[in-house]
């Protein structure tokens, strides 16, 4: 079996990292795992407790933890996921094995990695589906509208898979691809360069990058881990951001806008005629300019 690493970076994050750590030494995999800390200035005291955890699960985790204070402007979360994941390529070595990123505020299912072993080959990048952790209290008003893009989502991907399939990530897929849960070997890592020093994006960077020297993009219902609903995140941009719009759009009881599925439709079919042109989507298409929000988000009978 391909050996693993799983890499995350951490900041500030007493309470939670203890139940990432649990939750990874709960895993439905026999072998001890691998795990790459970069805890990063934090000044709460994570440092002690990861080492802590460290003994608490030395049977099954093998736990090394980097210590950083990255200065400004380097204070973000594309230069501690890079130091996680560059520490565990340098661990793992070979190319063949598999480094996993996740978030320290993530609660993974049991079967998370033996799915992530299961999906994955020299060239696939696996991302993992993102659902909201169930044993935190959300406002229902929330969890609805969540729901509702969710369901959105869904009919996107539908029309995506009708008009331009693609052979190596088939439905029943899901549309997630973050750091989160996000999947590839050492040597794919390294063929692209490693995580982009960026402050937000830098895991969608990544896989672009991924994707740019062979790597395929693909999406397993099997694979799939629980966040924190928090709003007040630890790097700007990302899911607690989104988190905290999500909250001021149901507390106003807005109706946000979304692209209409007639823009979808246009898209899929410009990818397709790409495609059998032999040119590569990926690049072309982030060149292209966002797509109007013309549409309220539908209801949920109006999706189903």
């Amino acid at each position: 079996m391909r050996r693993c690493c799983v890499c995350v970076p951490v900041r500030d994050e007493a309470a939670r990292l203890p139940i990432l750590l649990d939750a990874l030494a709960a895993q439905s995999i026999e072998a001890r795992i691998a795990v790459a800390l970069c805890v990063n200035n934090s000044g709460d005291g994570t440092a002690a407790i990861a080492r802590a955890m460290a003994e608490k699960h030395r049977d099954r985790l093998d736990l090394r933890i980097d210590e950083r204070h990255f200065k400004a402007p380097l204070a973000h979360a594309g230069s501690a996921r890079r130091a996680a994941m560059d520490a565990g390529a340098a661990w793992l070595d070979d190319p063949a094995d598999i480094l996993v990123s996740t978030d320290a505020d993530c609660r993974p299912p049991e079967g998370w990695i033996a799915a992530i072993l299961d999906a994955i080959d020299d060239e696939r990048i696996v991302g993992g589906g993102i659902r909201l952790d169930e044993q935190e209290a959300v406002p229902a008003d929330i969890i609805a509208l969540r729901t509702r893009y969710d369901i959105y989502w869904a009919a996107v991907r539908a029309i995506e898979d009708a008009i331009d399939p693609c052979a190596w990530d088939a439905p029943p897929r899901h549309g997630d691809h973050t750091g989160a849960s996000l999947a590839m070997t050492v040597g794919l890592y390294r063929r692209a360069g490693g995580v982009p020093l960026l402050a937000n994006g830098e895991d969608r960077a990544l896989v672009d990058a991924a994707i740019g020297v062979g790597g395929r993009l693909v999406h397993p219902a099997s694979v799939w881990t629980r966040t924190s609903a928090r709003a007040d995140g630890r790097a700007a941009g990302g899911m607690a951001a989104d988190m905290a719009r999500l909250a001021a759009d149901a507390g106003e009881r807005i109706d946000p806008l979304v692209p209409h599925f007639d823009h979808w439709r246009r898209r899929a079919t410009w990818r397709r005629a790409l495609r059998q042109d032999g040119t590569p989507v990926t690049s072309e298409e982030r060149q292209l300019p966002p797509m109007p929000h013309d549409m309220p988000l539908p209801q949920l009978a109006d999706v189903r």
